[in-house]
């Protein structure tokens, strides 16, 4: 039987302040347990929350990045629920009037192509704690430093059709969110957590049919691994005649599969309601705008710049666009008279410390002009990250290319007459030979001469009789 998939995914994201979203303390990653609380944080009596300006400014970027609208009143809410690594017994989020709403995200979905995937959308909220289960044997600790942390939870519209196409959404979406500098996205660190909804429905039906969702995803490979899992379990069930039930599950890396963790909850569970110690956050259409025009060139649009102005593939200017620093040296590369196209290959394929953007432009034009073989220029590149000159690396280890005719034809002539049958043999018509003798030549020069100039010359003296 065919089954479409739908997903919609909710990505929790840190955002980059150096305080938390309530109270001053430190939002530092690895220090010791429950170093970086207060009584905000850990949700003593008679403490109040001040919302963090630097955090609001940072969730009003990632908003614009994502081309929501930003709403000029919205207001921060209680969510109700009990756990141990939530001290307050509620969470400060927002529900009925986020930050913002109505975005919406292009990727390429291996599939079907371009698909234009809707923010419903983005909210500020602060984060739990940490439970520790290998710090005491048989017990389980609490480390409240991550509690208060500032979120910004991202709702895309039920309009994703694959695994693969999550991922994508994933990879452009964290891409948007480190261009505009609004979060390292850093898995590792719990900086970029995922929870995916998931549910089947025949081919051409409007309806959703029951969704389930995945909590806590750490890795994109895993939230690909875990959806996967997750449509089979759904499938194979529809196709036995059993209901799927709307439940909450945890995805289990090791064995690839997912296990109910407990009964979804709807929004109701949560007893929502406005937060009473907080304010509504109204933001001015200046202020908006003030905060628009300090984003930087957007991935998408850098792509398409890179490849109109410079003639890339979209390919390279893919490959280039990946990392903002990337894409801003090859520029920096170009600017200083380098060929673009050997640039990107420069830029891509060399690994850090990358040299000054003038210094490896000196070096891709000493290639071009023959000055310096492709093989010498692996001597010379490690060189220059101190910002040396290329020609004076390649004088000091003596890797310039002769290009002296009267040198060059020394070579040639001695390589000419010490291999006799290979030379009747070209000029019986076995032309392959003639890569052979120019890499003699090369050999005979230790790698010096300009092996176009020594290819040329060979030619014209086999053809000598």
């Amino acid at each position: 039987m065919s089954w479409e998939t739908v997903i919609g995914l909710e990505v929790h994201v840190q955002l980059d302040t150096r305080s938390k979203l309530f109270c001053g303390c430190s939002t530092a990653f690895g220090n010791p347990p429950n170093t970086n609380v207060c009584p905000v944080c850990l949700g003593l009596p008679g403490a109040l929350p001040v919302a963090n300006a630097g955090a609001v400014r940072l969730g009003v970027r990632a908003a614009l990045a994502l081309q929501c609208r930003v709403q000029a009143r919205s207001v921060f809410a209680r969510k109700n629920y009990f756990y141990p690594d939530l001290p307050k017994g509620y969470q400060i989020s927002q529900y009925d009037r986020p930050l913002a709403t109505g975005g919406r995200l292009e990727i390429e979905s291996p599939e079907r192509g371009t698909v234009s995937v809707s923010i419903v959308r983005l909210h500020l909220e602060e984060d739990a704690g940490k439970l520790l289960h290998d710090r005491i044997p048989g017990k389980t600790a609490i480390d409240l430093n991550r509690a208060g942390t500032p979120l910004a939870e991202i709702v895309s519209g039920p309009e994703l059709r694959s695994p693969g196409e999550a991922r994508e959404y994933l990879d452009a979406l964290k891409l948007i969110l480190r261009y505009a500098g609004v979060s390292e996205c850093n898995m590792e660190q719990g900086s970029l957590r995922v929870d995916g909804n998931i549910s089947l429905r025949r081919p051409g039906e409007s309806a959703l049919g029951t969704r389930t969702e995945i909590k806590n995803l750490n890795s994109f490979a895993n939230v690909e691994r875990a959806l996967g899992a997750e449509r089979d379990r759904q499938q194979a069930l529809l196709e036995r005649g059993e209901a799927v039930e709307q439940v909450t599950l945890l995805f289990h890396p090791g064995s690839g599969q997912v296990r109910p963790m407990r009964s979804k909850e709807a929004s109701h569970d949560y007893r929502y309601f406005d937060d009473p110690d907080l304010p509504p956050l109204m933001l001015a259409a200046d202020t908006v705008a003030a905060i628009r025009n300090e984003l930087p060139e957007l991935p998408a649009a850098k792509r398409s710049r890179l490849r109109a102005a410079y003639g890339l593939s979209a390919y390279d200017a893919g490959v280039l666009v990946a990392e903002r620093s990337t894409a801003d040296y090859f520029e920096s590369v170009c600017a200083a008279g380098s060929d673009p196209k050997a640039a990107a290959n420069w830029v891509m394929n060399e690994s850090a410390p990358r040299p000054p953007a003038g210094s490896l432009a000196e070096l891709i034009g000493m290639v071009g002009d023959g000055t310096l073989s492709h093989q010498a220029t692996r001597r010379i590149y490690p060189e220059l990250a101190g910002g040396g000159s290329p020609r004076d690396a390649a004088e000091r280890l003596g890797l310039l290319q002769v290009r002296d005719a009267d040198a060059l034809a020394s070579w040639v002539d001695a390589v000419i007459a010490a291999h006799p049958a290979e030379v009747t043999r070209y000029r019986a018509g076995e032309g392959k030979l003639l890569g052979f003798l120019t890499g003699q030549v090369m050999k005979q020069s230790r790698g010096q001469a300009d092996p176009r100039r020594v290819q040329s010359m060979l030619a014209r003296r086999l053809e000598e009789e």
